[in-house]
């Protein structure tokens, strides 16, 4: 379909057609967490493990299963997946004017929390999206930068197991999100005029403090057909 905002250009993209491209995506740290590899004062159980994101038949699959690490609060962590543009060769980062657009299969599991976000030097936080499965029909749209937030919910594209499509455009005076097709909120407070940020696509998975946490032990799924960027 391209760029809903008009003038853009695809400019980088995964469509998740072949083997994960190392030159595109780290999925072993991220300076989001506080030890690297996981972050339990976040409220997340996560422990990443680049096992946990498969890609095949046109989808990179993020899965999240117990293991045998513990968090420094004591909690088991969960291994499960995370993809992001931080540390690899091509470090690509998104810009203000930039529009950014990911098809997502919403997980159903108890405890998942998948998010399209972005992350540079302790913050430059736009969420796109994140999604709890025990609100099925509700997406959080968050701007940390400079503060802008929507909860919207639509009881019919957006539900536990079915396939949406949520896009950003990054302005400097307002940041607009856009699902299946459709712009849903403007911030009217944007990013400002230089800002940038790595991409972060990920399966967390919540402690439990703010939304149920796992239910019993079997593994939680997420999965994306594809990640794209207009500039």
């Amino acid at each position: 379909m391209g760029s809903p905002i008009p003038g853009k250009s695809l400019t980088w993209s995964d469509e998740f057609n072949g083997p994960l491209d190392g030159s595109r995506w780290n999925s072993s740290t991220s300076s989001s967490y506080k030890y690297g590899t996981h972050n339990p004062d976040d409220n997340k159980l996560d422990w990443l493990d680049p096992s946990d994101v498969k890609v095949a038949n046109g989808a990179a699959t993020f899965t999240a299963q117990p293991s045998g690490h513990t968090l420094e609060n004591g909690k088991q962590a969960w291994t499960t997946g995370l993809l992001t543009t931080e540390g690899t060769s091509q470090n690509f980062k998104v810009k203000t004017g930039d529009y950014a657009e990911t098809r997502v299969q919403l997980p159903t599991g108890s405890g998942a929390w998948p998010a399209l976000w972005t992350w540079q030097n302790g913050g430059s936080e736009i969420d796109s999206f994140e999604y709890h499965p025990d609100n099925p029909n509700l997406l959080e749209l968050t701007n940390h930068v400079n503060g802008g937030q929507k909860y919207y919910t639509d009881a019919s594209g957006v539900r536990a197991g079915q396939w949406v499509t949520i896009g950003t455009y990054y302005g400097a005076s307002s940041v607009d999100w856009y699902v299946n097709g459709v712009k849903v909120f403007s911030d009217g407070t944007g990013v400002g005029a230089n800002w940038s940020a790595n991409l972060i696509l990920n399966l967390s998975v919540t402690a439990g403090q703010y939304h149920p946490g796992p239910a019993g032990s079997a593994p939680i799924s997420f999965a994306a057909d594809y990640v794209r960027v207009y500039r």
